[in-house]
């Protein structure tokens, strides 16, 4: 748990209330509800998406398709579970299609992503994907030449430890990543000074690996 002072944990509270009505970009109109976030308040690791898909824009939630059935047997392997951690995404609404998020998009939703990483004041911020490193990192690179390194950034005025990964997604997309993916995951007990000791990476399971119908449903701009 980080030292994220209780306050901060009702005033992100309030922030998800206000931010359920938000209306800055188009995206506001197609949506079933807005997807802020879920998980630990106080939690040492932050790990953010891309944008919702059409389960997270269901239920509310982020993750709860097969890309989070991934994301919480990846975080087992570590002797982690959702409850430990925060998660989030850039956008906050579901895009039609789940098509790529657009540039004024992004530039619409970041500071709802910002203020989360403010008041959480997570450690660690894992980055799951292009979008998401690219928009934390303030670098052009795609996560295919940066996942697993990690860096120190300031965000939301605070000092983190950035670390991009690919999107779980992707290992559903191509399986054979899913041991590279498990390596970067293993070394995040080492990033949040945790005594916590990683297990072997898992190898790709078949109920993991996604059919093309499948996989139309999940998030693009993953590698």
């Amino acid at each position: 748990m980080s030292a994220a002072p209780v306050e901060h944990v009702d005033e992100l509270e309030a922030y998800g209330d206000s931010v359920a009505g938000c209306v800055r970009c188009r995206l506001a109109r197609g949506r079933t509800q807005v997807v802020f976030g879920s998980g630990n308040p106080q939690a040492d690791l932050m790990f953010v998406g891309e944008a919702p898909g059409f389960h997270e824009d269901k239920q509310g939630l982020p993750f709860v398709g097969q890309a989070g059935k991934l994301l919480e047997k990846l975080l087992a392997q570590i002797g982690l579970q959702r409850s430990d951690v925060y998660i989030a995404n850039v956008l906050k609404c579901r895009p039609p299609g789940n098509r790529n998020p657009q540039d004024d998009e992004i530039e619409a939703c970041e500071s709802h992503l910002f203020r989360q990483i403010e008041l959480i004041q997570p450690v660690v911020v894992a980055t799951l994907g292009n979008f998401a490193t690219k928009l934390l990192s303030g670098r052009p690179l795609g996560i295919t030449r940066v996942h697993g390194q990690e860096q120190q950034t300031t965000i939301g005025g605070r000092s983190v430890l950035l670390y991009p990964l690919y999107h779980p997604a992707a290992a559903l997309y191509t399986p054979s990543m899913l041991n590279i993916l498990a390596a970067d995951f293993a070394r995040l007990p080492e990033l949040l000074g945790s005594s916590l000791e990683p297990v072997a990476a898992p190898a790709a399971e078949p109920e993991l690996t996604l059919v093309a119908a499948h996989a139309a449903s999940e998030q693009l701009g993953l590698f």
